[in-house]
Order: structure tokens, then sequence, then C-alpha cells
């Protein structure tokens, strides 16, 4: 019997002794891999009860000691990584936006000289311009109106003028004749009178 519980004594031993070391290795992959979270709640589950207190293997506080500073490390890294980004990405912002200004600028030029016409050097919105336009032509039908007005009324008055000559020419080859007819008269009436008086 005292061997049965010899027996018993080293299959229980050994049995706890497998499970210290298979609670060790499983520490030391729990401890090595996963989030820090699922670490700190290993060593919670894992660790030895006295009194109200937790007693932690100094090997595993150790191993989460040094796996919260790489994690921190690491963290640290990618932030500064990032914020490098992050100053990289401001630069190209604020190239963009001062290419994006240029653009800005030379769309609103390029609009500027599509909606506007050079006119004597001078930068006319096409508003203006027809503006102009149609008031030169306008101007221009007013004087063509006016001279056209003026010249009709002048070529009255020519009419009427050369109408008025050829009557006083008329006239005045009809006084030119009866006064030639009169001094012919005359010069008879004097010729008779000459050769009456010889």
């Amino acid at each position: 019997m005292k061997v049965k519980y010899l027996f018993l004594a080293i299959t229980l031993s050994f049995s706890v002794l497998v499970s210290a070391q298979n609670v060790a290795k499983n520490a030391n992959l729990k401890l090595k891999e996963g989030p820090i979270n699922e670490q700190f709640e290993f060593i919670l589950k894992n660790s030895n009860k006295y009194k109200n207190y937790k007693v932690v293997k100094r090997v595993w506080i150790e191993k989460l000691q040094k796996n919260v500073a790489d994690s921190i490390n690491a963290v640290r890294k990618d932030f500064i990584e990032e914020m490098a980004k992050v100053a990289t990405q401001q630069t190209e912002i604020e190239k963009l936006k001062t290419d994006l200004a240029a653009v800005n600028q030379k769309i609103a030029d390029l609009n500027t000289e599509k909606d506007s016409i050079s006119l004597l050097g001078l930068q006319l919105s096409k508003g203006s311009y027809q503006s102009l336009m149609w008031g030169i032509i306008g101007v221009l039908a007013a004087l063509w109106l006016f001279f056209a007005y003026r010249f009709k009324a002048s070529n009255t008055i020519t009419k009427e003028a050369n109408a008025k000559l050829a009557e006083t020419e008329q006239e005045f080859e009809e006084h030119r004749k009866r006064a030639l007819e009169r001094e012919q008269q005359v010069r008879r009436k004097l010729q008779d009178e000459i050769n009456k008086n010889k």
C-alpha cells in the first residue's frame, strides 16, 4: 500500500512538474506573442495568491516590462515615421496649394482673355466691345442718314437752282433775241432815216 501511495505521489509530482513546465512554456509563448493586454491577463490568471496579494514570477514581470518597452519603442518609431510622413504630406499640400493658386490665376487670366478683346491696345470685355461696335455702327448710320438727308435737300435745292437758272437763261435768251430784234429794228429805222436824209 505504501508503494501505491509512493507511486501515486511520484505520479502526482511528475504531473505537477510537467504541468509547471507546460505553464512555463505557455507563459513564455504567451509572453513572447500576443498583445500586451493578453500578456497582462495571462500574468494575472497564472500568478499565485498570497493573502490579498498576487505573487508574480520575476521573470514574467521582466519579460512583460521588456515587451511593454518594445511596444512603446515600436509605437514611438511608428509615431516618428508617421509624423515625418505628415510633415512630408504637409509640404506637398502646401506645394499643391501654391500650384493650385497659380493654376487658378492662369484660369482666371485665360477666362479674362477669352472674355475680352484687344482693341488699340486696350482689353475690353466682349460686352463692352459689342456695345462700342454697335455704338460706332449707330453713329455711322446716323451720320449716313444725316448726310443722305442733307444730300437730298441739297440735290433738291440744286435742281431748283438749275431749273431757275435754265428759266433765267431762257428769259435771258428771249430778252437777248428781243433786244437784238429791237436793235435791228432801230438800225433799220436809223438806216431808213439815213437813207431818207440823203
